[in-house]
């Protein structure tokens, strides 16, 4: 599923990328390498000791380009956007509109959408006009928070 989601994020070096569930920091970790020390990756996770976790999992890596902070993901993380590429690793009822207010114009956001068994959705803005599409079928724990369930 990672290497999927990877792919469908169409992602290239100097992209700047939000990540919501940081979990031990695996996924960003992966997508950092592929958008190069130009780019980086804003990840937010909503538990705090597992935010932690995955800091030091990442420095343990050296990896310097991916910031975690703790929060509400369903909120997006508004201090550094526009984002060209947001990923998430939880299932939603809906894609967040804080989420989509956050990606930039040919911006691609892709997120379970549903409880546990959903569909992934890949969410493409490009020169003002929106469009989504389901990927497949697929299963994640349920994103919480003010837009999630």
């Amino acid at each position: 599923m990672i290497a999927f989601m990877i792919e469908e994020l169409e992602l290239k070096p100097g992209l700047k990328v939000l990540e919501i569930g940081t979990g031990f920091g695996y996924h960003a970790a992966l997508v950092s390498q592929i958008i190069g020390p130009e780019g980086h990756v804003y990840s937010i996770e909503r538990f705090e000791k597992l935010a932690e976790q995955a800091k030091i999992n990442l420095e343990n890596a050296n990896i310097e380009n991916v910031t975690v902070k703790q929060g509400d993901g369903s909120l997006g993380l508004s201090n550094y956007q526009p984002y060209d590429r947001i990923f998430v690793t939880c299932a939603a009822p809906a894609i967040p509109q804080p989420l989509k207010d956050q990606l930039d114009d040919s911006g691609i956001l892709l997120i379970p959408v549903g409880k546990t068994l959903c569909h992934l959705v890949k969410y493409k803005k490009e020169k003002g006009m929106e469009s989504s599409k389901n990927l497949m079928g697929c299963s994640f724990v349920p994103l919480v928070g003010e837009f999630g369930h």
